[in-house]
């Protein structure tokens, strides 16, 4: 732990920033604060940096920005002759600004820098690293976290999240660097003028649009299918660039949420601007009581995931990450398959903790499944190695139950515009046919059961929290479960040990993905429970999955896997 004192002092000493200094001097005295702003650094991983904005450490600021992308200068220039960058931010509080310090640094440092002249959606920052044959990208953002939150995420030259390896090596980097007397800045306007610095034109977008438009499965769906819908880009940064891409594809009864159209970190109607749950669609459910819409649409602050609700029955049911992802592995495939355009071997790509109905769905068409571990780097990965291999056109959709999909090789990053556009051309095609997404969904229920997929998070926040989590995860290795639910488990995956053991004989097996904090417990009736703790958020992740019973019967078991395995990790809730 740091030593929370001195750098207290340190800190009044040597910041200039306005608001950091004021923060500091509002909680002079107060130990719990100071605690909690200087008890630990902000962690590089291979999501980057992730945490509440404010003075410290501990904090999202222009401190903590500039020493991490000095740490990244340094570890670029030890590994590129001419390292380049992309900067993309999006609409939360502070994102702009870091965004130019961020370019001020590298510019400072010789790396040539291409940044966006507005907000932009992930996915594009993700496209250009490839596209610029950048080394690096740098994207300020923190997702669906709320507006006290913001975040840098890196990318590799692939286009895709930096590796634990070279996230290692730049954290290296960034310890060795002292906050206040390491990190080199030249003004941005000057690194324009010498052109260092470099603003992207708007026409740059225009060669991602006709990749992603090349994503079509059923290019006139939206002909003459009268598909409404209503979204909302959550006040970030999809606005602009779903809306376009509706409009090309043909979709043009699109209504957008007034309060949550413009950017605006605050976030002022939605607390928690996540598309996974409820809350994130009362703007959008408020708008259908006077303007009725096939489809509601939300993605989130960054734009690299969507969640929808359908309107079945008279009423809007909300659709889960996981049954998306279905419907699309389905609609794919088949279609391919009707147009004669189904490459052989086709390839669908999942995270573990994503529904193995896909799986099943998969299997029927003799498709291929690739699991990979939670993060879509993992997706973006078993892309390269296929693109690499000459086999790109096997890679029909990359998904995670979180809400984020990707079908095309445009990006290497989960893809909330290509999804939008899938998705309303999905429920087109469907509409033609006098069939909701509901409908479709129903019948994949019956050629193949009901999926029960349910997630659980519970937060520890502050210096505790994280021991807190730490202890959880070890005493459940210590002692694996033998039985929840009223089920016997009968395999434990430990991905942090690399070993698959079989908890009836003791005989153990290596495993064949990277190492990660996950363990997943297997029932003899291959029922899953899977426990993580985030990566980017102080919280514990519980995954359910039940397979192939009724509705009922489904949800019953969940609650009984939840009960038992909260009661053994010792979560009070």
């Amino acid at each position: 732990m740091n030593d929370i004192k001195a750098l207290y002092e340190l800190w009044l000493q040597k910041a200039e920033e306005p608001e950091v200094v004021s923060e500091l001097k509002s909680i002079e005295g107060n130990e719990e604060e100071i605690l909690d702003r200087f008890w630990q650094d902000l962690t590089f991983g291979t999501g980057g940096l992730r945490g509440v904005l404010g003075a410290g450490t501990n904090r999202m600021n222009v401190y903590t920005v500039g020493k991490a992308t000095q740490g990244l200068a340094n570890f670029l220039n030890s590994e590129y002759t001419s390292p380049s960058v992309v900067i993309g931010y999006d609409s939360r509080i502070n994102s702009d600004k870091f965004a130019r310090i961020a370019a001020e640094v590298l510019a400072a440092n010789g790396i040539k820098v291409y940044i966006f002249p507005e907000l932009m959606p992930t996915p594009i920052v993700a496209y250009a690293v490839k596209e610029l044959s950048c080394s690096s990208g740098i994207i300020i953002t923190a997702s669906h976290n709320p507006s006290k939150y913001n975040g840098y995420k890196c990318y590799d030259s692939r286009g895709y999240q930096m590796t634990d390896e070279a996230a290692a090596k730049t954290l290296e980097y960034i310890n060795a660097c002292d906050i206040f007397e390491d990190v080199n800045r030249m003004d941005f306007n000057k690194g324009v003028e010498l052109g260092v610095i470099n603003i992207l034109p708007e026409s740059f977008l225009d060669k991602y649009f006709e990749l992603v438009k090349k994503c079509s499965v059923v290019p006139d769906a939206a002909e003459n299918s009268d598909l409404s819908v209503i979204y909302t880009p959550l006040n970030g940064t999809g606005n602009k660039q779903v809306r376009r891409i509706l409009k090309e594809m043909g979709f043009t009864d699109v209504t957008v949420v007034p309060s949550q159209e413009n950017p605006d970190g605050n976030f002022p109607t939605c607390s928690f601007p996540n598309p996974e749950i409820k809350e994130a669609f009362a703007e959008a459910l408020k708008l259908s009581e006077t303007k009725k819409a096939d489809l509601l649409l939300a993605t989130d602050p960054d734009c690299d995931r969507v969640g929808i609700a359908v309107l079945s029955g008279g009423e809007y049911k909300l659709v889960t990450g996981n049954d998306v992802g279905c419907m699309l592995t389905d609609y794919i495939i088949s279609q391919k398959k009707a147009a004669g355009t189904l490459p052989e071997k086709p390839i669908i790509i999942k995270s573990i903790v994503s529904t193995d109905m896909a799986t099943a769905i998969a299997d029927s068409y003799g498709a291929e499944i690739y699991n990979v571990l939670t993060g879509f780097k993992y997706i973006g990965e078993k892309m390269t190695l296929l693109q690499n291999a000459g086999e790109g056109e096997r890679f029909l959709l990359g998904f995670e139950e979180s809400y984020g999909y990707l079908s095309g090789m445009h990006a290497l990053d989960k893809d909330a515009v290509n999804a939008s556009f899938l998705i309303c051309e999905m429920a087109a095609f469907y509409k033609k046919q006098g069939k909701t997404l509901i409908d479709v969904l129903e019948a994949l229920h019956s050629r193949f059961g009901f999926w029960e997929n349910s997630l659980f998070n519970f937060y520890f926040e502050g210096a505790n929290g994280m021991v807190k989590m730490t202890e959880m995860m070890e005493g459940l290795r210590k002692s694996y479960p033998t039985s929840l639910g009223n089920n016997a488990i009968v395999k434990a995956t430990d991905y942090k040990e690399g070993k698959e053991i079989c908890l009836k004989t003791g005989e153990t097996a290596d495993t064949t993905l990277p190492k990660s904090n996950v363990i997943v417990l297997e029932a003899e009736n291959r029922d899953k429970i899977i426990v993580r703790p985030a990566g980017t958020e102080p919280k514990i992740k519980i995954y359910t999955m039940v397979q192939g019973r009724d509705e009922a019967e489904a949800k019953a078991q969940t609650e009984k896997y939840k009960n038992d395995i909260t009661a053994i990790l010792g979560i009070e809730e």
